[in-house]
């Protein structure tokens, strides 16, 4: 799924951080030293982000170092792939920054296991005014074995049904609210000569929102966890084989627009399918609202645009309130940090991420706190609404190629390609993705 942090200012600023972290070499070239303080023999602090969260980041530090004049953080600055590969190397040296930006997951799974991250738990207990503000659903992508490692510091970013009303209204559609109905839809969009869902296949990562819905709602959240567990066989659980029949189902049916699988989400081209009234539904991130404007201005003003949680499954398991997408950026303290630089880093978390000033700079930009009161701060009534369903989702599912080891989810994408493109059973993509478990 899309990645980078939530806040998105084109339609895919999220490569993924794929690196592994186990056996990466200790030496920095000279560039790279050259952009950071570093922890190690250091009395100062650095941090690295990505450009796509510097709005928030960047006058965020620069408070703190004017009220701080004797511990400043250096913050530098890359583009999502540059960072990527930069925080490969530098991660596990004596030069890693300080603030180690990530995407929780499977790759701060492999920084604890590697021993490259601290342990907050502790730190954190005796800070529950500010823990208390964060969303728990959003929080958990920061915890690995009851430990917290990592913490929320970006916007967060469901996946919604989006739907053109004009759209429905000509079909004699409702927005479904079930699976069933979903599926029931579709004859009467053809009957008025439009698509029933626009699919940016070309980009093959919308596949993975598909296949994380109905996975939950059909097993619930301890199946996908059973995955990133490694537990023998989970990929062969009788709910993702369902979803995998399910998928093929909706694609028998004709559900998604012609050519899916070369339409482009990465340049806008689903969401245009949908806007232009060429479709009625599209399942995106949040992140697509931004982009509606730049198709059709006044496309929600007109009241065209509609947005709902993804159909429940009759007799599922999952609860159709939980979420999958993108909970939020993480910032974890280097193992390599000094006591007194990682106090120093906690003081800055704790005091200066999500206070008044952080949160309205990001709610100014349209963007998502995973705040339990984000509701009364956001602007809109799309945000009001997401913001509602975030706080009251029981779990935000993170998408699958963040939380999975950077090897199974390479597989993930060759996999789901081939199942949504008929080439491939639903058993044969569990067979194979059984393959990955404890890569």
């Amino acid at each position: 799924m899309k990645n980078s942090a939530p806040t998105r200012t084109s339609p895919r600023k999220r490569a993924v951080l794929r690196a592994s972290v186990l056996g990466l070499v200790a030496a920095l070239s000279v560039g790279l030293a050259a952009c950071s303080t570093g922890p190690s023999g250091s009395s100062g602090l650095s941090a690295w982000s990505t450009t796509a969260d510097r709005p928030y980041v960047e006058p965020s530090i620069k408070d703190w170092n004017s009220a701080h004049p004797d511990d400043q953080i250096k913050d530098n600055y890359f583009g999502t792939n540059d960072f990527k590969d930069k925080i490969r190397t530098a991660v596990s040296s004596d030069q890693a920054p300080t603030l180690v930006y990530n995407w929780g997951g499977g790759t701060l799974k492999s920084y604890v296991k590697a021993g490259l991250v601290r342990d907050l738990t502790s730190d954190l207990s005796g800070k529950t005014d500010w823990t208390q503000k964060i969303v728990p659903s959003v929080a958990q992508a920061g915890v690995v074995d009851g430990k917290t490692y990592a913490v929320p510091m970006s916007a967060t970013a469901p996946v919604v049904l989006y739907f053109n009303k004009d759209v429905l209204k000509k079909a004699g559609v409702e927005a479904p609210q079930t699976w069933d109905e979903l599926i029931a839809s579709i004859p009467k969009f053809k009957a008025a000569g439009v698509a029933p869902i626009s699919l940016g296949g070309g980009s093959k990562w919308p596949y993975l929102m598909w296949i994380e819905y109905l996975v939950d709602r059909i097993g619930g959240p301890e199946v996908f966890q059973n995955i990133v567990d490694n537990k023998p066989d989970a990929w062969s659980d009788p709910a993702v084989i369902k979803a995998g029949e399910m998928i093929r189902q909706l694609v028998d049916a004709g559900g998604f627009a012609d050519g899916y699988a070369s339409v482009s989400a990465d340049t806008n081209a689903d969401l245009a399918l949908m806007v232009t009234g060429r479709a009625g539904m599209l399942l995106q991130g949040s992140w697509a609202y931004s982009g509606i404007k730049d198709i059709d201005p006044k496309f929600e003003s007109d009241g065209k645009l509609g947005y709902a949680a993804f159909p429940a499954v009759d007799g599922g398991k999952g609860d159709p309130k939980s979420l999958a997408g993108n909970p939020s950026v993480y910032w974890s303290i280097s193992a390599k940090a000094t006591d007194a630089q990682a106090k120093k880093a906690l003081d800055y978390i704790t005091s200066d991420v999500w206070n008044d000033s952080y949160v309205k700079t990001m709610t100014d930009a349209g963007n998502i706190p995973p705040l339990t009161d984000a509701a009364t701060k956001v602007k809109g009534d799309f945000a009001t609404t997401l913001s509602d369903m975030v706080s009251e989702a029981p779990s935000f599912q993170q998408s699958w190629d963040l939380a999975l080891s950077p090897a199974a989810s390479a597989a993930l994408w060759t996999q789901l390609d081939l199942l949504f493109g008929g080439t491939s059973t639903p058993k044969q993509f569990s067979d194979n993705m059984n393959k990955t478990l404890g890569k």
